[in-house]
């Protein structure tokens, strides 16, 4: 006779937990709070969905989890992500090891996994949310799965929950913190990580939105937290961009209890010092009757520009031949160390992940929870997160995979 497993969420960890139990025969099924399966993964990636990275390393997770990810990365990393995409007609390609479908799309990857479901014969119960999972007392299996509508008898239960991290629409509330806890577990503190910040409003922001290659280092007081390179965006309210968001898993925790954080932007990352004091020599040779505004129109972006003379409270109509070299020198070395003072996370709706959640002290190397064999945990719900890259979505993978093979056994 078939295990009955019923899998309680259906984004990508969910549904990829739900393929492996169900070929390897398990009966299984599939509860859905949204109307459909897949929601959040379908606009994950800017809508490409970057499924994992080939450059895959247990530090690139939080340290918490790094341990147990050396482990569990051995049993299902990135060539195993690949195959398995692969296995249900995917086919992938590299960008500079980022692993992206070749449709670059991600509705083809949810629209695959839907349709192996299908092929499995996989039930999908929709607009149904969990409650609990209980121990049953009467009935033939040792689980009941509990929802808003009805109760169910299952052999394993796989929660793949969630987070509190994503838009309105994919319902992100972190229903499966309050179930876990129901069953004894542990919950590490909870921050919106991969995400922007507001920054101090001091009138000096940019009017419009600034992209740029920076390197962006972020203090408390003098300690540096932590250090990143690559596009930065800055709107009139705040920063964000991929160094930020691979930063913010380090400086949320400072951010969010009020402390003076501090991000240095460096906006010529590319350049020694050496290098960046003979570009400074160049430029002083262009010191003549021109405006600040005109010496410094091809060194950086207008709106760049207009924020480091705010900062300085210096006016752009000011006359070159009137400033002496050493302010020349203040304000060409400002571009190498801009600092905002950073106020709050754009929040969860924003963010891509959240840093902590359920405590990996109290699952099994099978993603099982300690106490319940037969109840296990996967993706977002449990105290793991990863950089930017594809790293948030392997671990899905990873976890569901995992669970829903030992479930199905």
């Amino acid at each position: 006779m078939s295990k009955k497993v019923y899998v309680a969420g259906g984004g990508a960890a969910g549904m990829c937990a739900a393929v492996y139990a169900a070929r390897n025969g398990a009966d299984v099924t599939i509860v859905e709070k949204n109307t459909r399966l897949g929601k959040k993964l379908s606009v994950t990636g800017n809508g490409r969905c970057n499924l994992t990275n080939l450059d895959m390393r247990p530090e690139y997770y939080n340290k918490a989890a790094q341990g147990r990810m050396k482990n569990w990365l051995s049993l299902y990393g990135p060539e195993e992500t690949i195959k398995f995409f692969k296995s249900l007609g995917v086919i992938v390609k590299s960008e500079d090891g980022y692993i992206y479908p070749v449709s670059g799309q991600a509705s083809t990857v949810v629209n695959a996994l839907i349709n192996e479901l299908k092929r499995l014969n996989v039930n999908v119960i929709t607009e149904s949310q969990v409650k609990a999972v209980k121990k049953a007392e009467n009935e033939k299996s040792p689980y009941v799965l509990v929802t808003n509508k009805d109760k169910y008898e299952a052999d394993a239960v796989i929660l793949a929950l969630g987070s509190l991290s994503g838009a309105k629409s994919t319902m992100s509330t972190g229903d499966g913190y309050y179930i876990c806890k129901q069953l004894g577990m542990n919950l590490k503190d909870t921050y919106p990580a991969l995400v922007g910040f507001k920054c101090e409003d001091d009138g000096t922001m940019p009017d419009a939105g600034v992209r740029a290659a920076a390197r962006i280092s972020f203090y408390l007081g003098d300690e540096l937290l932590t250090s990143e390179s690559g596009e930065l965006q800055i709107s009139r309210d705040g920063i964000s961009g991929i160094p930020v968001m691979q930063a913010s898993r380090e400086i949320i925790k400072f951010v969010s209890e009020k402390k003076p954080v501090v991000a240095s932007v460096d906006f010529f990352p590319e350049y020694d010092e050496e290098d960046f004091e003979a570009l400074k020599r160049d430029m002083y040779k262009l010191r003549d009757n021109r405006t600040l505004e005109e010496f410094l129109l091809g060194f950086a972006n207008s709106n760049i520009n207009s924020t480091v003379l705010k900062k300085m409270k210096l006016s752009p109509a000011m006359h070159m031949k009137n400033i002496a070299d050493s302010m020349v020198s203040c304000i060409l070395d400002r571009y190498r160390d801009i600092r905002f003072n950073l106020k709050e996370s754009y929040g969860y709706i924003q963010s891509q992940v959240t840093t902590g959640g359920m405590s990996l002290g109290d699952i099994g190397d099978d993603m099982s929870v300690v106490g319940f064999p037969g109840v296990y945990l996967v993706g977002e719900l449990l105290d793991v997160d990863g950089r930017c890259g594809g790293y948030n979505l392997q671990f899905a993978w990873t976890s569901g995979s995992i669970a829903g093979t030992a479930a199905s056994m």
